[in-house]
C-alpha cells in the first residue's frame, strides 16, 4: 500500500528514472504518466473513468488550441530570416559604424543580436549567422577570444527574451489559473523592458572592459572603414528598415489589437518570403531555402506537440493524485514568503536548465507553480493595478513568466550543455578553443542571473506598460488562492479549466 503523499514525488523522481534509460523527454512524460496510471487505479487513487481527461485535453487543449498554431508561423520565418542575407548586411554596416570605437564589433554584435531577436525569434539561426560572420573579423582584429565568443553566444540567447520569442508564446498557453491568465500581447509588452535592460548591461559590460582591458577589444583598422558619410548610413537603413517593417507586422498588430499571435505570425511568415524574393539576387537557391524551411518547421512542431501530449498525460495523472496540492504546499510554505519562493524556483529552474530544454521546463514545471505564482505575487501587485484582483492575478502571471523567460536563457549558455555553446563550437575555426567557448559565457551568464535579480526586485521593469483597469474597492479581500481549504480540494484539484468536456470523477474514498 503506497500512500496517496508518496505519489507526486515518486512520479519525479520515475520521470528522472525514464529520462536515465535514455527515453526522449515526450515519451518519458506519456511512461511516467501511465505507469503511474496504473499503480493510482490499482491503489484506488482514482478510477479508471478518471484517465478520460487524457484524450479530452488533448484533443481539446493542444490539438485544438489556436494559440500553439503561432509556433510553426515563426519558426518558418526565423528559418526564412536565417539565410536570406539580412544579418550579413546588418552586422556589416554596424561594424563599419562603431569599428572606430574599441569594442565597436562587440556593440555591433549586441544590437544586431537585438534586432535580429525581434525579427526571427530562434536562437540556432542568430549564433550560427552571426559567428559565421563577426568570429572571423574579431580574429584578424585581435579581440580576446573569451568575450568574442561569449558576447556571440550571449546575442544570440537575447533571441529568447525579446518578442516574438516562442518561449513568451509557449508561456503564455501555459500560465493559465483560475485567477488570472496571461496572454501573448501581456507578455510581449512586459518582455519589452527587461530585453532592454539586458542589452544595457551587455553593452555596459562591453564599455568597462574596453576600458579595463583595451587590449581585449581593439578598434577597427582605418584600413578596414571602407565606408562612410551617407553610403555608411544608407547600408545601415537598408538593414534596419525592412526589419523594422517586419517587426510591425509581427509584434506592432498584436500590441494594437489588430491581429491575434496566430495571424500575426502568419503575417510574418508572408513577410519573411517576401522579404526573401526582394533579396533574391543574393540567395543563390530559394526554392530550396524554402523546402529547408518547411522541413526545420515541420520538425520543431512535431517535437512541440509530441512534448505537449506527454506533458498533459503526465499532469493529468499528477493532478489525479494531488500533485497540484503537494506543490501548492511546498511552495507556499517556504521561508520567506513571496522573496522565499522566486528564490527557490529560480534556483529550482536554473539548475533544471542544466539538463531539459526550455520546452520540456515550460511545459512541465509551469503549469504547476502557476497557481502559487498568482497566491503569493498577485498581492506584491495589486497597489500597482490599482487594487483590482483580476488584473493583479494575470499581471503576477506575467512578471512570473517574464522572470523565468529570463531565467531560461541561461539553459542556452552554461556548461556543459548549453545549445548556444554547442552551435558556436560548430561554425568556430578549428584555432578557436572549447575551454575559451565555455570561460567565455561565464560572465554572460553571470549577468543574465544579475537580470533574472532585477526583475524580481523590481516588477515595474515588467508590469509598467500592461494595462492598468479600474479599481475594484472590495479588492483587499481577495483570496488568491486557487481552492478553498472548507470545499471539496480532491475534486476541485482534477478538475482543469482548459478541458472542453466536463466528466465526473469516479474516486472512491480513502
Amino acid at each position: 500500500m503506497i500512500p496517496l503523499e508518496w505519489m507526486p514525488p515518486l512520479m519525479f523522481g520515475g520521470l528522472i528514472v525514464f529520462m536515465l534509460i535514455g527515453f526522449p523527454v515526450a515519451f518519458s512524460l506519456m511512461a511516467a504518466g501511465l505507469f503511474f496510471a496504473g499503480i493510482a487505479i490499482s491503489e484506488n487513487f482514482f478510477g479508471m473513468p478518471f484517465l478520460q481527461a487524457i484524450p479530452q485535453r488533448i484533443f481539446g487543449s493542444v490539438l485544438a488550441n489556436d494559440l500553439l498554431l503561432a509556433i510553426p508561423f515563426f519558426t518558418f520565418m526565423g528559418a526564412i530570416l536565417e539565410r536570406c542575407g539580412l544579418a550579413e548586411e546588418m552586422l556589416d554596416s554596424m561594424g563599419q559604424l562603431f569599428g572606430r570605437i574599441r569594442g565597436g564589433l562587440g556593440y555591433s554584435v549586441i544590437i544586431v543580436g537585438f534586432i535580429l531577436g525581434a525579427i526571427t525569434g530562434t536562437v540556432a539561426a542568430q549564433v550560427i549567422a552571426m559567428a559565421m560572420i563577426s568570429l572571423p573579423v574579431m580574429m584578424r582584429y585581435g579581440y580576446n577570444m573569451r568575450y568574442a565568443t561569449g558576447v556571440l553566444a550571449a546575442s544570440g540567447t537575447i533571441t529568447q527574451l525579446v518578442p516574438p520569442s516562442l518561449v513568451l508564446i509557449v508561456l503564455a498557453d501555459q500560465l493559465k489559473t483560475q485567477s488570472g491568465s496571461a496572454d501573448v500581447g501581456s507578455m510581449y509588452l512586459g518582455a519589452w523592458g527587461p530585453s532592454l535592460l539586458q542589452i544595457g548591461l551587455f553593452a555596459l559590460y562591453t564599455f568597462f572592459l574596453s576600458r579595463f582591458r583595451p587590449h581585449y577589444l581593439p578598434a577597427a583598422p582605418e584600413g578596414e572603414l571602407t565606408l562612410k558619410g551617407w553610403a555608411l548610413w544608407k547600408k545601415c537603413l537598408l538593414g534596419i528598415v525592412p526589419s523594422a517593417v517586419l517587426i510591425f507586422l509581427v509584434l506592432g498588430t498584436i500590441m494594437t489589437g489588430i491581429a491575434t499571435p496566430t495571424e500575426s505570425g502568419a503575417m510574418g511568415a508572408m513577410g519573411a518570403l517576401l522579404l526573401a524574393w526582394i533579396r533574391r539576387a543574393s540567395i543563390p537557391n530559394l526554392t530550396g531555402l524554402i523546402q529547408e524551411a518547411y522541413q526545420n518547421t515541420m520538425r520543431i512542431t512535431a517535437m512541440v506537440v509530441f512534448i505537449l501530449i506527454g506533458s498533459t498525460c503526465f499532469s493529468v495523472v499528477f493532478q489525479g493524485v494531488d500533485g497540484g496540492h503537494w506543490v501548492e504546499e511546498l511552495f507556499s510554505n517556504l521561508p520567506g514568503g513571496w522573496v522565499g519562493f522566486l528564490v527557490v524556483v529560480n534556483l529550482f529552474v536554473f539548475f533544471l536548465a542544466f539538463f531539459l530544454d526550455f520546452f520540456e521546463i515550460a511545459f512541465i514545471i509551469v503549469p504547476l507553480l502557476a497557481p502559487v505564482a498568482v497566491k503569493l505575487l498577485a498581492p506584491v501587485l495589486l497597489a500597482s493595478m490599482n487594487g483590482n484582483p483580476q488584473a493583479a492575478a494575470s499581471a503576477a502571471l506575467v512578471w512570473f513568466g517574464v522572470m523565468l523567460c529570463v531565467n531560461m536563457q541561461t539553459s542556452f549558455m552554461h556548461p556543459p550543455f548549453g545549445f548556444a555553446l554547442f552551435y558556436l563550437r560548430g561554425v568556430a575555426p578549428k584555432e578557436v578553443k572549447s575551454s575559451d567557448i565555455y570561460w567565455g559565457a561565464l560572465p554572460w551568464v553571470v549577468l543574465q542571473l544579475i537580470m533574472v535579480v532585477l526583475v524580481a526586485a523590481f516588477p515595474a521593469l515588467v508590469t509598467t506598460f500592461l494595462d492598468k483597469p479600474a479599481a475594484v474597492a472590495q479588492s483587499q479581500e481577495f483570496d488568491f488562492a486557487t481552492t478553498d481549504e472548507g470545499e471539496t480540494g480532491a475534486s476541485q484539484s482534477k478538475v482543469d479549466e482548459d478541458a472542453p468536456v466536463v466528466f465526473q470523477l469516479d474516486k472512491p474514498g480513502k
